[in-house]
């Protein structure tokens, strides 16, 4: 058994960012190559076979193809903590700072108005990696390594029909697998309804699903409008770290729905918008309050104890498609999110320090002579610091963590049609 876990974890951790992935809280700004370049778009512009993990209305407008992609994934997160009396200073969170993120997607016609197609993709962000420790979290006594890793691998097979010659309509089942690991969290073991399965107990491991649906409508010969919405993906419970994350080790996925609009704004320009908003703060290990607000933090692994203190957040996103010529497509976009991390809530929020709101995307796409097509994305999250008020509360020493983070990635996939 043990080895069998040993295994997911090196598989889920190789194949999935091994959670570094976080761009909009803990998820990423896009789904597949042609999306990433564009801001993130999807909800209403389908573009190839990881659609589904958008919106699963959109797999039968891509028609017959495979899609295989990785990005190179590079965040810089850190902490400066002032007024503290064993740990200020600035501790650098980012000691395992590069990622190969792949992602595949597949789809097939049954016939002219129907598809099944299969998405393949990782998410994360719940990440860090303070190789010298932090003395808040594992004291003197314990000068070890201090960190979280989350990763979370979906799998979303999609069946998509068309209603009329305008309107689609899909369904996806979210199929989830989640690895966690804390590290160096041994000063909270006196506060801990189970310290025996509070931190350094390597992967565990949780498993769950969930259901995508989605609609895409053309309502004029320029304009598609879309709509999507996944559920609460409820998870097993992460037994290793039952005396961590509140419910005794639960930690569900949130539900999120989008809105979209795609523009043909001219015969080469299609410029396309979402809105979305995930609702980070129904899971409680997620958005129940830290120490600094919530009197019933501790002890850790309660019903209602500390989580992460994350708001539900919105995200908008906008992107542009050029056709320049009949081989090359070219993209870019922006994203902005609102901030998940309240001011009051950034010392457990040292362990995931996603702090980043604004993103620069590029993309381009090359069609080879055989039909295949080479697509490069390209992803700036602008560097963004969130300082603490009230964030660690007298009891654990008084002061103020202060997070930063910024991040870059680099992807590219291959595409072809069957």
């Amino acid at each position: 058994m043990h080895f069998k876990k040993q295994l997911l974890a090196a598989a889920i951790s190789t194949l999935f960012v091994s959670g570094a992935w976080a761009t909009n809280g803990y998820a990423p700004h896009g789904i597949g190559q042609k999306a990433q370049g564009m801001g993130g778009v999807g909800v209403a512009y389908s573009q190839d076979a990881l659609a589904g993990g958008v919106n699963p209305a959109g797999m039968v407008h891509v028609g017959n193809r495979i899609d295989l992609g990785v990005n190179w994934f590079r965040p810089i997160r850190s902490t400066d903590i002032v007024g503290h009396p064993t740990s200020s200073g600035h501790f650098d969170g980012s000691d395992t700072k590069n990622f190969l993120v792949p992602e595949f997607g597949y789809n097939r016609m049954l016939n002219e108005n129907s598809s099944f197609g299969v998405s393949v993709f990782g998410t994360g962000g719940m990440n860090s990696d303070y190789a010298n420790g932090i003395p808040l979290f594992n004291g003197a006594a314990f000068p070890t390594r201090t960190g979280v890793d989350l990763a979370q691998l979906f799998i979303v097979p999609t069946y998509s029909v068309k209603l009329n010659e305008n309107h689609s309509v899909g369904i996806g089942l979210n199929l989830a697998a989640q690895a966690f690991e804390a590290q160096g969290l041994q000063n909270f073991a006196g506060f801990s309804t189970n310290p025996t399965n509070l931190t350094d107990n390597g992967h565990d491991f949780s498993y769950g699903a969930g259901i995508r649906v989605g609609w895409q409508g053309k309502v004029s010969d320029r304009v598609t409008l879309g709509a999507t919405y996944q559920t609460r993906t409820y998870m097993s419970e992460f037994d290793d770290y039952a005396g961590l994350f509140a419910e005794q080790g639960d930690f569900d996925i949130p539900e999120n729905y989008a809105i979209g609009i795609a523009v043909q704004a001219t015969p080469k320009l299609v410029i396309a918008a979402d809105v979305m908003r995930i609702n980070y703060s129904d899971v409680n290990s997620v958005g129940n309050g830290g120490p600094a607000t919530n009197p019933a933090s501790f002890p850790l692994g309660g019903d209602v104890a500390a989580g992460f203190g994350w708001d539900n957040q919105t995200i908008y996103k906008l992107g542009f498609a050029y056709q320049y010529s009949k081989q090359l497509t070219l993209r870019a976009g922006l994203n902005h999110a609102s901030q998940p991390i309240p001011a009051s809530e950034t010392m457990f929020n040292i362990l995931a320090p996603a702090t980043v709101e604004d993103h620069l995307t590029l993309g381009a796409t090359w069609t080879l002579d055989n039909g295949s097509e080479l697509t490069f994305s390209y992803m700036h999250a602008f560097e963004n610091t969130v300082n603490g008020s009230g964030s660690i509360p007298g009891f654990l020493g008084g002061g103020e963590a202060n997070l930063k983070m910024y991040q870059d990635a680099i992807g590219v996939a291959y595409s072809w049609k069957m």
